[in-house]
């Protein structure tokens, strides 16, 4: 907590479920925390998490060098989180220039911005396991091929690749996350799994699983996943240039999960779950796990929740607040 007293931390992407929660972390530090808001979304996760007073929003895209410039240079920013993206598989395949307007050239803009200002000394980039695309060895590694195809995933190669770049070219104080799936409380995008299935079984209905059930991901709480951000930049003196796996090594079939959300709900043979046996729906990939034997052993870096805990908290969340949120 010493570490982050007083520093001004720019976060991009904070008004969205994984950038409130780094923001969270940071308020708890005592930080002073800058916030850019694209759209006044409503309900606000930085609202809901009561954040809002607490932090400083400057409203503008990620997209936008000279607004970025401004806000590094008057906010005297010390570190910076690029979490901001347009992050839906779906959103993307129906609309790719939007997603690499906001992934792609987003990171650039935000990279030069830091390039040209002498303050900032600590850089962390989102990238994602998607960037892996498909490969028959598991789980994934840092130094595996980024062979992402489909659009999303395609932007988070790019953003990964430029990221890297800047950092062995510059010499700027870069580091990139390649997360598992994130989960926990105060994500609205109900298309997601864990948080659809949350709101159908709290209205007594059957969650849909739009696969056959049977493709297998690695989902990482939301307080790790925070706390991985702030000890990655922390410690970018031992990442700079770098990619990170960050993952619960526990990966999980959709329907046992779903199955695990309906019994936390004591819900139990009242519910079952549609499975709609579709095994291409959204061009997914079928199996994605990461290993996150490097960060453990370079940084020390571990979940601590894991993914029943991690479930039981959500639930209960979304249990107080679905009248809020849905």
């Amino acid at each position: 907590m010493a570490f982050w007293t007083e520093r001004t931390a720019f976060v991009t992407g904070a008004t969205g479920f994984v950038g409130s929660h780094v923001v969270r972390r940071l308020v708890e530090s005592r930080a002073r925390v800058v916030c850019l808001q694209r759209d006044a979304v409503r309900p606000n996760v930085l609202e809901l998490f009561g954040l809002r007073p607490r932090v400083t929003v400057v409203n503008g895209a990620v997209e936008d060098l000279a607004l970025i410039e401004r806000i590094l240079n008057e906010y005297e920013v010390d570190t910076v989180f690029h979490l901001a993206a347009q992050a839906f598989v779906s959103i993307a395949n129906r609309s790719p220039l939007a997603t690499y307007e906001a992934n792609i050239r987003g990171t650039y803009c935000l990279l030069e911005a830091c390039r040209r200002n002498e303050l900032v000394r600590r850089i962390v980039v989102a990238s994602s396991d998607k960037a892996y695309g498909t490969h028959e060895r598991l789980p994934y590694r840092e130094d595996f091929e980024l062979r992402g195809l489909f659009p999303y995933d395609a932007s988070k190669v790019c953003a990964d690749v430029l990221a890297r770049s800047y950092a062995h070219t510059y010499h700027m104080p870069v580091a990139i996350t390649r997360f598992a799936n994130i989960y926990g409380p105060g994500d609205l995008n109900w298309s997601r799994i864990i948080p659809g299935t949350i709101l159908s079984v709290l209205r007594d209905e059957a969650p849909i699983i739009r696969s056959d059930g049977t493709p297998v991901r690695d989902f990482v709480y939301a307080d790790d996943m925070a706390d991985a951000y702030l000890l990655l930049a922390e410690k970018i003196d031992e990442s700079n240039g770098e990619a990170f796996n960050f993952g619960s090594g526990k990966p999980v079939q959709m329907l046992d999960l779903v199955t695990r959300i309906i019994k936390i709900a004591g819900k139990e043979g009242a519910i079952r779950p549609r499975v709609l046996l579709d095994t291409k729906i959204e061009r997914e990939i079928d199996a994605q796990y990461l290993s996150a034997e490097k960060v453990t052993r370079r940084l020390g870096w571990r979940p601590e929740i894991d993914l029943d805990e991690g479930l039981r908290r959500t639930f209960e969340w979304y249990q107080m607040h679905v009248a809020q949120v849905s």
